[in-house]
C-alpha cells in the first residue's frame, strides 16, 4: 500500500457511508487507485482487522487474498494473452486461450451471477473489484447494472475509473464516490528516487505528477531517445526534414507526445511564465516562448492532442512526421513560412 494513500484507506474502511454496496474509486491513472482498492477488499475480507479496520495480514483470509485464491473475491479486468489480468497478478488467472481485448465483456460479469448469489465461502463479506471501469463494454455494464441496483447482502462492488465521465450515469448514481488525488510532489519525488529512478522530478513532469506511471515510463523504456529529440526541436536551425529522418524510427505514439507536451510548455512559459512538463528543457523553452504567438502554441497543441486518435493507424509515419514538423516550424517561423 503506498504511503500517500494510507490515510485515505484508514478513512474509508472506518466510514460505514462508505462501505456500502457499490463504491467508485476515481483519480488520475498511475496514482495507486487499484493498489488501494485492493487494500480496500482485504480490509472488508480480513477475519481479524487491526485497530482502524485495515488487515492483520496474518488471518487465513489475508493468506488466501495474498495468494490471489479468496474464495469470496473476485476481480474483473480485460483479459490479457496468459495473465491474471490487465492490472496484475492479483485478479483470478484466465486461461492461456483468452485473447487480449482493452473491454471487460458481458461474459465475464455475467459469472459472477452464482457467486454473488450464494452464501460466501468464510460466512462474511464478498468483494467484486472492476478494473479499470471504463473498459465495461456496454452490454456488460447493462449487465453490471442489475446487480448494482439490486444487490445480494454482504456484497460489496469496488469500480475503479481514470475516466469516470464514461461511464454510464446510472452506474455513477448507484455508487458512493471517493476522489483520489495524486500525492505531493515532494513525496511523490521522494518515493521515486527510493524506487531507483534517476532525475525524478523530470521523469514525474513527464507523467504529470502519477508516481507508478513515472515508474513504468523508465522501467518500459519510454523516455529513451527524449533529450535528442527536444535539443532537435529546441535548435534555432531546426529542420524538419532532417529531424522526420532522425527520428523515423521513434514510435508515433512517442513522437506526438513530447511534441505535445513541448507546445503545451511552451504556451505555458509565454503566458504564465513556468513550464510543466519538460523542466530540464526550461531555458530553451524560454528563448523559443519570447518569439511565439501563445495562441498559435495553443492551436498547435490542441492539433496535436486530436492526432492522438490518429497514431495507431496505418498510415506512412515518415510523411507523417514530417506534416507535424512542418507545422511546429510555421510556429517558430510564421513569416518564413507565409512567404
Amino acid at each position: 500500500m503506498f504511503k500517500w494513500l494510507e490515510s485515505s484507506l484508514q478513512a474509508a474502511l472506518k466510514d460505514p457511508s462508505l462501505l456500502a454496496h457499490a463504491l467508485l474509486v476515481r483519480g488520475p491513472k498511475g496514482i495507486g487507485k487499484q493498489a488501494f482498492g485492493l487494500a480496500l477488499a482485504q480490509g472488508l475480507l480480513c477475519e481479524k482487522p487491526i485497530p482502524g479496520g485495515t488487515a492483520c495480514g496474518t488471518c487465513s483470509s489475508c493468506g488466501w487474498f495474498a495468494s490471489g485464491a479468496h474464495p469470496d473475491f473476485r476481480m474483473l479486468a480485460p483479459p490479457v494473452d496468459g495473465d491474471a489480468s490487465a492490472e496484475g497478478e492479483d485478479a483470478p488467472a484466465k486461461s492461456k486461450e483468452t485473447k487480449a481485448s482493452p473491454w471487460i465483456s458481458i461474459e465475464q460479469v455475467r459469472e459472477l451471477h452464482d457467486f454473488i448469489h450464494v452464501s460466501s465461502h468464510r460466512g462474511g463479506r464478498k468483494v467484486i473489484i472492476v478494473s479499470p471501469a471504463e473498459a465495461l463494454n456496454v452490454a456488460a455494464a447493462n449487465a453490471l447494472l442489475k446487480s448494482l441496483e439490486e444487490p445480494p447482502p454482504h456484497t460489496h462492488f469496488i469500480l475503479i475509473s481514470h475516466r469516470p465521465h464514461r461511464l454510464m450515469r446510472t452506474i455513477i448514481s448507484r455508487c458512493r464516490q471517493l476522489s483520489l488525488q495524486a500525492p505531493p510532489l515532494p513525496v511523490a519525488i521522494s518515493w521515486l528516487a527510493e524506487q531507483g529512478v534517476k532525475d525524478p522530478e523530470v521523469v514525474l513532469a513527464q507523467a504529470s505528477g502519477a508516481p507508478l506511471l513515472a515508474l513504468e515510463m523508465v522501467e518500459g523504456d519510454g523516455l529513451a531517445g527524449r533529450p535528442e529529440f527536444l535539443r532537435k526541436l529546441a535548435a534555432t536551425d531546426f529542420d524538419p526534414l532532417a529531424a522526420a529522418e532522425m527520428f523515423r524510427d521513434l514510435p508515433l505514439e512517442r513522437f506526438i507526445n513530447w511534441l505535445q507536451k513541448w507546445t503545451c510548455d511552451i504556451a505555458e512559459q509565454r503566458m504564465l511564465g513556468r513550464v510543466r512538463y519538460n523542466p530540464d528543457f526550461a531555458r530553451e523553452l524560454a528563448l523559443i516562448a519570447k518569439r511565439v504567438d501563445p495562441l498559435a502554441a495553443l492551436r498547435l497543441h490542441r492539433k496535436l492532442v486530436r492526432e492522438q486518435r490518429n497514431i495507431h493507424h496505418p498510415l506512412n509515419a515518415r510523411l507523417y512526421m514530417e506534416s507535424v514538423l512542418f507545422a511546429y516550424v510555421a510556429l517558430l517561423n510564421p513569416a518564413r513560412c507565409a512567404a
